[in-house]
């Protein structure tokens, strides 16, 4: 197998303007490529420093229900997309600062801080960083 450079996950979501809204607005993600003008794209290429991300739609238009389908957000859960966050704490203070409520970072069994939401389609989203690389002067560990 040749070369592989990246990766981009693709994620369906049910209202285009409202993810746009949150993944480019909140998260500070660019929008840099789509199907085509303004926030109703059907599909869209979204990246923030190294990261790629797409999104769908996952209705064609027109067809979208007035809500979206229960048993198809519960399964969204199942698809977790974790991003590398140096500062764990100010991603979580920042997130506060835009009205959003998330956990509050907590340090995992295998050493790695974490900050979980749910984004605007149920998935969730993990801001981590290997807790021993912390900086002791914001986290006051001191030694």
């Amino acid at each position: 197998m040749g070369d592989i450079r990246g990766m981009a996950p693709l994620v369906e979501v049910f209202d285009m303007p409202t993810s746009l809204g949150f993944y480019r607005d909140v998260l500070g993600f660019q929008v840099v490529a789509s199907s085509g003008p303004g926030d109703r794209a059907g599909w869209v290429l979204l990246r923030r420093g190294g990261v790629e991300l797409m999104l769908n739609t996952a209705y064609d238009e027109g067809q979208r229900p007035a809500a979206p389908d229960p048993s198809r957000v519960s399964a969204h859960r199942d698809t977790a997309l974790f991003f590398g966050c140096p500062d764990v704490e100010a991603a979580y203070e920042y997130l506060l600062s835009k009205g959003l409520r998330p956990d509050k970072p907590s340090v995992a069994p295998y050493g790695m801080k974490q900050l979980y939401l749910l984004d605007p389609d149920g998935y969730n989203l993990c801001f981590q960083w290997p807790a021993s690389e912390e900086s002791p002067q914001r986290y006051g560990s001191g030694t």
